[in-house]
């Protein structure tokens, strides 16, 4: 037992030696070559941004936008009634087709607007910075406030040309434009994590 329990002593301030090596050497590399290091020895890495805050304006074009590509078939019901001229010539098919879509947009864009307007929904407008690593992403408003919102959480991810958007819903979502990454290297590396949460090809 005693023998045991000594073995048992050395392995460990052996593998506290070998990890406080590792560390030592890891702080010594470049930013560049430090993404390399941990993804080579799965050591957790945190991506921590630039402060950011997401217009009200942007988060109703970008909403409306969303549910207007997933809703694409509205659009089909407006051509049909439109067709409606054919089989009686009358330019109110027309008007009434293009005053149907109409409200059909207006109604999502008050309901994105009002979304604005909710007081629990404020603190998503304010500025702050993002904290993303394997298990979170955490939404920091300043050093003792944040928000951490899970993985599994998220149900879709689009890359446009110049963000990455992670929808929770319809009318929630993260905006993440790539300006507010530090490095070149913490957008691959958060690429990565996307293509490894399956969220991303």
């Amino acid at each position: 037992m005693a023998v045991t329990a000594k073995n048992n002593l050395k392995i460990a301030l052996l593998q506290t030696s070998i990890e406080t090596e590792l560390m030592i050497f890891f702080d010594l590399l470049n930013q560049s070559d430090r993404w390399i290091f941990a993804l080579a020895n799965s050591i957790p890495m945190i991506i921590k941004t630039k402060k950011y805050q997401l217009e009200t304006g942007t988060y109703i074009k970008m909403g409306l936008k969303s549910i207007l590509k997933e809703q694409w078939w509205v659009i089909l019901i407006a051509l049909a009634i439109c067709c409606g001229y054919f089989w009686i010539a009358s330019i109110w098919w027309i008007i009434g087709a293009v005053i149907a879509y109409a409200l059909y947009v207006l109604f999502w864009t008050i309901q994105f607007t009002g979304v604005t307007q909710m007081e629990q929904n404020k603190a998503i407008f304010q500025k702050m910075a993002y904290e993303i690593d394997s298990r979170q992403i955490l939404m920091k408003l300043n050093a003792r406030e944040g928000m951490p919102v899970q993985w599994n959480m998220i149900k879709k991810v689009e890359q446009t040309k110049d963000a990455f958007v992670l929808y929770m819903s319809k009318a929630q979502f993260i905006h993440l434009p790539y300006r507010i990454f530090n490095t070149d290297n913490e957008k691959r590396f958060f690429e990565t994590i996307l293509k490894r949460k399956e969220l991303m090809k």
